[in-house]
């Protein structure tokens, strides 16, 4: 069967009996068009379904109806973490309600983000984006600033002088929250599996361990991908050494799940020989036994916060305020207790 032809301006206008200026004018709710020419058109444009295509949309000028989401994973790693199914989940809920698109894609380094961004902006093929994992001196704020493309980025502290705004969670007091729970329990060797050093949310975690120094903690820090994977093989190393940490905190919720099949596997007894926790939380560390200790944050509510503050800032046209997002808390499960 045929594709039905796709509906054009120009199809529009010869239908509504005016130039395809003018169409074009009462589409985009524009002024220069007599509001009975306007309604006319509308009507029309209902009738035979037409939806404007990405390169018309660049030539008026108008909004994409479309927000960007390039994200730093690989695809194995992306599939295995709850926190990006409730964020995605928690903007998309916002967006649906305005009609708004979202475009994900994934990328696998700095520079492949930024010329995504570079792409979407020259084309107009997005209203603004949205961007997580920030890091100290991150390239990609201050491209985005250049190109004026709206943006929100889900950080842990607010944002620079010039950069885009910021949705920010208090990322040291988390890990106050949970580290500091840890040695009030009398542990003395923590260590803490985490994601790449470079994102300011790991930093502002390892600077925090780091100074329980002062109440006598040791604290070792083993960088990884987010992997399940890495995680097991980590933990692998850390149970086989003669002296093992007596507590071990994992960046997120499938981590801390590799790591505990591990313990179970080297027939560790979780809590009494060894306790762990996540910086994640999800149904299946809940469920788990021993179910696991964890930070518990409203990921999809963080989601649906940063959607509606990129909307609200690409409606008035500017950079707005910085905004803090719901502390996360700590949710103590089977996985923890005092060391033997």
């Amino acid at each position: 069967m045929p594709k039905a032809k796709r509906v054009t301006i120009t199809d529009i206008a010869k239908l509504a009996g005016v130039s395809p200026g003018a169409v074009s004018f009462a589409l985009n709710g524009r002024p220069g068009v007599s509001e009975e020419t306007r309604r006319r058109v509308l009507s029309i444009a209902q009738e035979h379904q037409w939806v404007p295509s990405s390169a018309a949309r660049a030539l008026v000028g108008s909004r994409a109806g479309v927000i960007g989401f390039a994200v730093n994973r690989s695809a194995s790693t992306l599939g295995t973490e709850a926190f990006f199914t409730d964020l995605i989940a928690g903007v998309q809920s916002a967006l649906a309600e305005y009609r708004i698109a979202m475009q994900m894609v994934l990328v696998s380094s700095i520079e492949e983000e930024v010329a995504t961004y570079r792409h979407w902006s020259s084309s107009n093929q997005v209203d603004g984006v949205i961007v997580i994992d920030p890091r100290d001196d991150d390239p990609r704020l201050a491209a985005l600033q250049e190109m004026s493309l709206p943006a929100v980025v889900i950080g842990s502290h607010t944002s620079d002088p010039g950069h885009p705004a910021t949705i920010w969670l208090d990322d040291s007091q988390v890990a106050h929250t949970l580290f500091d729970y840890l040695a009030a329990l009398g542990h003395r060797s923590i260590a803490f599996v985490s994601g790449p050093a470079e994102f300011q949310h790991t930093r502002m975690r390892i600077e925090v361990l780091a100074g329980l120094s002062e109440r006598g903690v040791s604290g070792e820090v083993i960088a990884t991908d987010f992997s399940p994977a890495a995680a097991a093989a980590t933990m692998r190393r850390l149970l086989s050494r003669a002296e093992r940490p007596s507590a071990v905190v994992f960046d997120n919720d499938m981590m801390a799940i590799a790591g505990l099949r591990v313990a179970q596997e080297m027939r560790l007894s979780v809590p009494a020989d060894l306790s762990i926790a996540s910086f994640d939380d999800s149904v299946v560390a809940g469920l788990v036994r021993p179910s696991i200790t964890c930070i518990t944050r409203d990921t999809f509510g963080l989601g649906s916060d940063a959607a509606d503050f990129l909307r609200e800032q690409i409606d008035a046209g500017e950079v707005l305020p910085d905004r803090m997002g719901a502390l996360p808390q700590l949710t103590v499960r089977e996985s923890t207790a005092a060391p033997s």
